[in-house]
């Protein structure tokens, strides 16, 4: 007696959504089933928004945030503060950042933190080029916004000891952020105070 098996293609669909961070095997099998449930245009739009998102993206070859411009709208703003320098894990914590409203200044994303258990190290981040923009530019401040996690703060003093002889004032976000969470998910008014509350390190 034959086993009832989903067809190839479904199956295959299933397996790439369950590969998303954050989506398990289950959550990824009823993404697929609504999918298939709803209309050609929405599984067709999704399509599209996908092609699109990869042929159309970059990162910015200065501060490595994602754009369809290179360099980035940030990074050609001349009316921000060319000598302040926020660096952050992530794209999305640049969003978090600008929705506060209190800093004008320019980013640096380094994809990531260093993470010994996941095989994460210094150089698969952008840290040598962080290191490149510092010595050859002139910035007063760097504020090291890395997220308060063992990570973050792992990279952080990594960060630290890099650029201690640079000359550049180093400093870190404010403890007003909750330990063990994510830029991206903390509200305006607490990061903004954290970006206003920023220690010298």
């Amino acid at each position: 007696m034959a086993q009832a098996s989903l067809p190839r293609s479904v199956q295959r669909l299933i397996d790439e959504l369950a590969r998303l961070p954050g989506i398990g095997p289950k959550s990824a099998a009823r993404l697929t089933f609504y999918l298939l449930r709803s209309g050609d245009t929405q599984a067709l739009e999704l399509s599209t928004a996908l092609q699109e998102m990869k042929a159309l993206t970059q990162f910015c070859s200065v501060c490595f945030h994602i754009t369809e411009q290179d360099p980035c709208p940030i990074c050609t703003d001349t009316t921000r503060d060319q000598a302040l320098l926020c660096v952050v894990e992530e794209p999305l914590d640049v969003l978090a950042i600008e929705r506060a409203r209190v800093y004008h200044g320019r980013y640096h994303v380094l994809h990531g933190a260093i993470s010994p258990v996941e095989g994460i190290g210094p150089e698969d981040l952008k840290i040598e080029e962080l290191v490149q923009r510092v010595t050859g530019g002139e910035y007063r401040e760097l504020i090291l916004a890395t997220n308060p996690t063992l990570e973050g703060e792992s990279t952080s003093l990594y960060l630290q000891r890099r650029l201690a002889n640079t000359g550049v004032k180093l400093t870190r976000l404010a403890r007003g952020l909750p330990v063990g969470g994510d830029l991206e998910y903390t509200d305006e008014i607490t990061l903004g105070r954290a970006l206003e509350g920023r220690q010298e390190l």
